[in-house]
């Protein structure tokens, strides 16, 4: 799950200059805007996930994240024009054009996307001494994930894909993710609940 929220998330930045460029082109400046926005959100999105895994965690709101982040992303592709063209009439200047543009975008879901690393990592642990090192290893198959989103989607879906139809494919993928998780959840519930029974019965 980490190696696909990470994949997920460059997936959509690899992405970003072509959903911008019809109104405020792919200068260096459009490219800065996109790289902002998402470490911005990408920042909060990892201190409010810590937060929140201080306060009960559980798989049902790990899998929340990726259903919530699939849902918020689903305006980049339904809604752009909408959102850009009044942005593009009211800003003479692309650079604040895009800034904005790239806030109204990306910011919420990349932000939901930043959240999964420190929560994993909380359900993942299960001591201190522990939690350096799965740390270390979650950020690490993430980090995986971003390299093969950004190569992936810039070496190969481009060529092969729309940009409206990559989006989808990150969206059913975060969607799938979700699912698997709370499935999982689950259904290592229901295993937990039969082995604790044989355990009274024994």
């Amino acid at each position: 799950m980490a190696f696909a929220s990470g994949f997920c998330i460059m997936t959509v930045e690899m992405l970003g200059a072509r959903i911008l460029s019809p109104y405020f082109g792919g200068s260096l400046s459009v490219w800065g805007s996109i790289i902002t926005i998402f470490m911005l959100a990408l920042a909060l999105g990892y201190l409010w996930g810590g937060k929140l895994s201080a306060r009960k965690p559980s798989a049902i709101t790990f899998a929340g994240f990726f259903i919530g982040a699939a849902v918020f992303s689903i305006p980049i592709i339904v809604f752009s024009d909408a959102i850009m063209e009044p942005i593009f009439m009211a800003l003479e200047d692309p650079r604040y054009g895009s800034l904005f543009a790239a806030i109204f975008l990306f910011f919420i879901p990349t932000s939901i996307l930043g959240m999964i690393s420190p929560y994993a990592v909380r359900l993942m642990v299960q001591n201190e001494a522990h939690s350096g090192q799965m740390a270390g290893l979650l950020y690490f198959i993430s980090t995986l994930g971003s390299a093969a989103g950004t190569l992936g989607t810039s070496f190969y879906f481009v060529l092969w894909f729309e940009v409206n139809q990559i989006l989808w494919g990150a969206i059913f993928t975060l969607l799938l993710a979700g699912l698997v998780i709370l499935v999982a959840h689950y259904f290592g519930k229901d295993k937990r609940a039969a082995h604790a029974e044989a355990v009274n019965h024994a």
